[in-house]
């Protein structure tokens, strides 16, 4: 799996950043909405670099221009209920792309040992057909990777994708890893982080972070 860290590289997207990260500007859920689907729009036209591409003919009133256009079909993934304003930044710059839409909640089980561990249960998902296509997962926060490898697995019952581009806003070394561990070595994935961050605390939040991207998008849940 391709890991790419925007952060590694300055741009306007810093700003953006800088944004949903201070404590006084997230206090505007409207500009936090806003500034997520900007961070969206822009990791949406650095993945285009990564598409197929092929020349074609356009009729301009004067004459033929020579242009070269994607053609891969696209499908954009988003994780339900953080993903929705990142998906719409998406969404902007790859107008015709289909869409799929699943929920994914934490809960705590017992594994093969009957020790008590966190887990990702997928429960609602819609999603056209994924076979041969461009997937685009995305999702603002990326801390443990475990409901990004879950919603990827669900997905696949839809069919395999071609290619698959996985994309956060901020990320943990320790998700990258675990991704990295647990997705199919076989499969074309490449994950996308506008930053990466060093650590969880014992609540799973990203450090620094920004704390939690649904609730400063919609409002606190019970």
């Amino acid at each position: 799996m391709k890991v790419i860290n925007l952060s590694e590289q300055n741009s306007l997207m810093n700003c953006y950043l800088a944004e949903i990260r201070n404590v006084d500007i997230q206090r505007d859920p409207l500009r936090f909405r806003c500034n997520i689907e900007r961070i969206g729009e822009i990791m949406a036209l650095e993945v285009s670099r990564m598409l197929n591409y092929r020349v074609e003919d356009v009729q301009t009133p004067l004459g033929i221009a020579k242009v070269a256009l994607p053609q891969d079909k696209i499908v954009l993934g988003t994780i339900l209920r953080a993903g929705l304003p990142f998906h719409q930044g998406f969404l902007r710059m790859y107008d015709h792309a289909e869409n799929a839409f699943l929920s994914a909640f934490r809960r705590m089980g017992r594994n093969r040992n009957g020790k008590q561990e966190l887990e990702i249960v997928a429960e609602y998902l819609a999603s056209p057909a994924l076979a041969e296509k461009t997937l685009l997962l995305v999702d603002p926060m990326l801390a443990t990777g475990m409901s990004m490898e879950v919603a990827y697995k669900a997905l696949l019952s839809h069919g395999k994708p071609a290619r698959t581009h996985l994309c956060c806003t901020i990320g943990t070394k320790q998700a990258v890893a675990y991704l990295q561990q647990n997705l199919p070595e076989e499969d074309d994935i490449t994950l996308w982080c506008a930053a990466v961050d060093e650590e969880l605390n014992d609540k799973k939040y990203i450090v620094p972070g920004l704390g939690d991207a649904g609730d400063l998008c919609y409002g606190e849940k019970l």
